[in-house]
């Protein structure tokens, strides 16, 4: 997929968006029963970043969001951008510990929070000094901060940027994503990193097209999706989470043309209704997904599904292309877009033989620029100008690249990275727990579970230590997506002469993980 020019910036394709489109509706909020033209879009953008600006909000500060799939997240990220202020978007499951973390490190000096989430900052306010602006979105009165809302709904319609000057290569957003180290990183990335990002998708779409979300706008997906519907000029439909049940209801509803299949195999596991052929899609794209289910899901619900292959540091990677429907179900990831090369290398850094495994490197425009304040980290990843992404992939006769496995240990639940050795610090903590290891288990509908191993400390047993005791110290200090749903108690683990826990040792020979253990959701 080629990609046309790049705006100047996020903010410049806003407004080039809404001048050629006008009076079309942009997005629909469901929950709001919202409708919001592209002209709307760029003038309520302009009102927030006046409101953020005359609060004293300036260029190069560093914004945390923390909301829910409601209006003032778009216009929010989209003021900031005209303003050249950066955004740390909040995931929404982040405890106390969490955000005391993300807050810290990324020196975010203004936070804009819903008003259900302030008595979770309000445990972490002690140590978020660097905290200096608060603004509130919703209706409750907190003296934490003044309503966003109400202070952009007094400013004008039109913005001017000539004092600003922000480029393409300037910093947008530090979306932070789990590292093996335990602690989350914080990925630096441009404006013209979520252009090309979205550019490339549009390339895909018609002005006519339709476009479900239903993924939190946190996450780096939704962001790209509205810039793919920007520069496409086609609709966007928000929802404020996935369900299962009412998936296919709205694809209905909205006359959806192009969603991301979230949750898949959950939508598949859904009883048949009369929504399952009764719409109107071209296709859908799909992630992490069983590939024993891709021909199940396309032929109930009459739509192609196209498995991408991508990542928060390098965004686009690989696609499978709409033509190839023999791909289907075949577990291929497609082939890298016209904007990305890749390698496949060995443990030595010599290229594989075609057909044989080793560790994908991706090089391109507009990948990540580092690693916040960590230069150990973003060296470590980076060979030149290639990214190393840690995953282990094959390459077939046929040029179809296939994801093996991964040299990262990580957990990658549902769209989530969970860091196995974050869960392990929080589980070591626990003055009755000596030892723990934390694997990823295969599961159809999240992809993957995350499983503990414990060993309880001395003249401690399962009974002294249990589960329910495990789950709720850990929910108290990570987010609930991290916690571990199977526990399984053990005496000792093998372990190499330094005293490095053999993980592929502890699971050797199990056919099912799942089996024989504690099952938080039993």
């Amino acid at each position: 997929m080629p990609v046309s020019k790049l705006e100047i910036n996020l903010g410049t394709l806003l407004e080039e968006s809404a001048g050629k489109h006008k009076d079309k509706i942009a997005i629909h909020f469901h929950h709001e029963a919202e409708d919001v033209t592209f002209e709307q879009l760029s003038k309520r953008v302009n009102q927030f970043a006046n409101a953020l600006k005359n609060q004293g909000v300036k260029k190069g500060d560093h914004v945390a969001v923390m909301l829910p799939n409601c209006p003032e997240f778009p216009y929010t990220w989209l003021g900031l951008a005209k303003l050249g202020a950066v955004m740390i978007p909040l995931n929404n499951s982040y405890q106390a510990k969490d955000l005391e973390y993300i807050l810290t490190n990324s020196d975010a000096c203004v936070l804009v929070i819903q008003d259900t989430f302030t008595s979770r900052f309000r445990e972490a306010k002690g140590n978020t000094h660097n905290i200096k602006k608060i603004f509130i979105v919703g209706e409750t009165q907190d003296d934490l901060g003044e309503i966003l809302s109400e202070l952009a709904a007094y400013e004008p319609d039109t913005f001017s940027d000539t004092d600003i000057n922000v480029s393409k290569n300037d910093l947008m957003n530090i979306q932070y994503t789990s590292g093996t180290t335990g602690l989350p990183k914080g990925c630096m990335l441009t404006h013209e990193y979520w252009m090309l990002l979205g550019k490339s998708v549009a390339e895909l779409m018609h002005e006519k097209d339709v476009f479900l979300c239903v993924t939190p706008f946190y996450y780096m997906d939704p962001q790209w999706e509205l810039i793919m519907c920007l520069a496409a000029g086609c609709t966007m439909v928000i929802t404020r989470k996935y369900s299962a049940s009412r998936y296919m209801k709205w694809i209905n509803q909205y006359n959806v043309t192009v969603s991301w299949a979230t949750m898949a195999a959950w939508t598949l596991k859904q009883p048949e209704s009369e929504y399952d052929k009764n719409h109107r899609l071209r296709f859908m794209f799909v992630g992490a997904f069983p590939p024993k289910l891709h021909k199940e899901f396309e032929n109930r619900f009459n739509v192609k599904i196209r498995e991408a292959f991508g990542m928060t540091e390098i965004g686009p990677g690989m696609f499978v292309p709409l033509e190839d429907d023999h791909m289907t179900g075949s577990g291929s990831v497609g082939k890298p877009l016209g904007i990305r090369k890749v390698k496949i290398l060995d443990e030595i850094g010599k290229k594989v033989p075609q057909g044989e495994t080793g560790e994908l490197l991706i090089a391109g425009p507009g990948m990540l620029k580092g690693y916040y304040k960590n230069p150990e980290a973003t060296k470590e990843v980076f060979d030149g100008g290639w990214f190393k992404t840690g995953d282990l992939f094959k390459q077939d006769e046929n040029g179809y690249y296939y994801i093996v496995g991964r040299i990262k240990d990580m957990i990658r639940r549902s769209a989530e990275n969970i860091s196995a050795k974050e869960v392990e610090n929080v589980l070591t903590s626990h003055p009755k727990i000596k030892s723990a290891a934390v694997i990823a288990v295969p599961d159809e509908s999240r992809g993957e579970e995350v499983k503990a191993y414990i060993i309880p400390a001395d003249k401690e047993t399962s009974e002294t230590i249990p589960p329910g005791e495990i789950i709720e110290y850990c929910s108290k200090r990570i987010a609930r997506f991290k916690l571990p749903r199977y526990i399984e108690y053990k005496d000792t683990f093998p372990s190499t002469a330094t005293g490095k826990i053999q993980k592929h040792l502890l699971i050797e020979g199990k056919e099912d993980l799942s089996s024989g253990c504690f099952d938080r959701t039993a």
